[in-house]
This record gives structure tokens, C-alpha cells and sequence, in this order.
């Protein structure tokens, strides 16, 4: 009935232009208004352009919480913010985890303060300040909520985007994480770090920090820890214990996995972190009757 409406339709024109246009029309329904959405959901950039990376992604600086903020954007559909680590830029991501992650997910990858083109403007850094810029440049966007992978540093900025901006947060990957920031810090002096006075302002953080695991059995989020069992600059014992406080989340360890567990192992690391975003593991409740 469809297609005969169709025809009727679009009589006056040639055989092949209704044609097409039956085809057109099947290939929308085919789709489905879902597809659409999902696109209409993608960010635009704001700011200006600043760079191109070595893959030919545009690099764009915003204005956001006082700084210069820089990001790019990568693949298309939900929102997925990636935080990196101390002493890295939005580069320190393993290419196959960015093209795999871009088929599923829209790619906000972001410089932390002070690295690569977010700039800096003096004040000293604390995990919370991070979380705020995290959220401004969300804000400058227009994201209202994203799912987010916080690494090593990040990590501990993702258990504060969870503490204070739970409504913008949705499911949430917790990367080689630490409840106490100066057992970090040592052991991070014990590696070769650049002397770079943002690395040290970065270690002045994290020796401040320590999880108030009294307010971890509040997030109501779905999070997933994930740590290799070799890692020796966090360990596994901050993995283990916010998986045992923070309701129904995941703890996935990785044997041998060190520090730098994305690059040993990509594929794996990459299929975990996409099979958690991708999963709705609550249960309905169910009525009372």
C-alpha cells in the first residue's frame, strides 16, 4: 500500500525519478528515526582551530572555566569524554582503541590543564579543579551528559566528576586508580619524569588527594574499575576497594597488565571498556504487588 501511494505520487515524473524516490523513502524507514536522532546528537566543534593531529584530526581550543581548553572530536554517536594521565596530552591513546571506540562512540578527548593546548592560568591544581574544567568544556559544548574513561590521574578527576556532577556523568570507567594520592606521588618520583613545572604542579595534586570512601556507597552510577596487577605506580588495592564501596560496579583485572595496560594489551582492553558502555546490567525492579 505503501509503495503504491508512492507511485501515485510521483505519476507526473519519470519512471526512474520514482524510482528513487520509493527507494529513498524505504532506505529512511529502513534505517529508522533512531539512526537520525543518534546523529542529531553528535557536537559540534566551538572555538577555533588550532591544530591537525598526525591522523588528520582537527585539534579546536575553547574558552572554558578561565583556560584555554583543548580537545577534538572523533567518530560519531553517544558521547564518550576521555581523560588522560599525568604528564600526558589527548595524543597518549592507542590507536586502535580511538578506532574502534569512533564506530560506537562520539570521541571528546581533551589536553588536561596545562598540557599540550590547554593552557594554564596559575591556580594550584586540585583533583576538583580538573573535574571543572572537564564539566566547562562539556558546558561549551552543549553535552548535557557523557559516559567518560578516566586514566591513572584522571581516574581520581573521574571519582570527582562522580562525586560532584553525577547528573552529567553516565557510566563511567575508573583506569588505574588510587584512593591515596602521596603513595602515587612517590611512586611517581621514582620514574624518569620530564622536570616540567605543570608535571609538578600535577604531583602536587595528586599528594594532596585521598577517596572519602564514606561518600563512595552514594554514587548511584554505573562504574567499572580497571587495573593491571602488575602496575606499580598505583597498584590494585584502590581498584579493589572502590569496586567493594561504589553499588553494583565492576572490577576487571588484567594479569600482568602495568601502567600502561591500553598499550600492552589494546585489543582486550578495548573490547572491556566498550562491552561495559555498551551493557545496561540493572535489573528492573519489580512492583509490588
Amino acid at each position: 500500500m505503501l509503495l503504491k501511494t508512492l507511485e501515485e505520487e510521483t505519476m507526473p515524473r519519470s519512471r526512474s525519478a520514482a524510482a528513487a524516490v520509493c527507494l529513498t523513502y524505504l532506505l529512511f524507514l529502513l534505517l529508522g528515526i533512531g539512526a537520525s536522532a543518534s546523529w542529531a546528537k553528535d557536537v559540534m566543534p566551538v572555538g577555533e582551530k588550532a591544530a591537525v593531529d598526525a591522523q588528520g584530526h582537527d585539534i579546536y581550543q575553547t574558552d572554558a572555566n578561565g583556560i584555554r581548553i583543548g580537545y577534538k572530536l572523533i567518530g560519531s554517536g553517544e558521547p564518550l569524554l576521555l581523560l588522560t594521565g599525568l604528564g600526558c596530552t589527548m595524543d597518549r591513546w592507542t590507536p586502535e582503541f580511538i578506532e574502534e571506540a569512533a564506530k560506537k562512540h562520539q570521541l571528546i578527548i581533551m589536553d588536561n590543564r596545562g598540557m599540550g593546548y590547554t593552557t594554564d592560568d596559575g591556580q594550584p591544581f586540585t583533583y576538583r579543579l580538573f573535574a571543572q574544567d572537564a564539566v566547562s568544556l562539556l558546558d561549551a559544548l552543549g553535552v548535557r551528559q557523557t559516559d567518560v574513561l578516566g586514566y591513572s590521574q584522571s581516574s581520581v578527576t573521574t571519582q570527582n566528576l562522580l562525586l560532584s556532577f553525577p547528573d552529567r556523568i553516565g557510566k563511567a570507567v575508573i583506569h588505574a586508580t588510587s584512593t591515596d594520592g602521596q603513595a602515587v606521588a612517590a611512586a611517581l618520583k621514582r620514574l624518569p619524569l620530564p622536570d616540567d613545572p605543570t608535571i609538578r604542579k600535577q604531583l602536587q595534586a595528586a599528594m594532596g588527594w585521598k577517596t572519602p570512601l564514606e561518600k563512595m556507597k552514594l554514587i548511584k552510577n554505573q562504574v567499572m574499575l580497571l587495573v593491571g596487577t602488575a602496575d606499580t605506580v598505583v597498584g590494585t588495592k584502590g581498584s579493589k576497594i572502590l569496586a567493594g564501596l561504589i553499588p553494583g560496579a565492576w572490577l576487571v583485572q588484567f594479569k600482568n597488565g602495568t601502567h600502561h595496560l591500553q598499550f600492552e594489551a589494546p585489543a582486550a582492553f578495548t573490547r572491556i571498556v566498550l562491552t561495559f558502555l555498551a551493557m545496561d546490567e540493572t535489573v528492573p525492579a519489580k512492583r509490588q504487588p
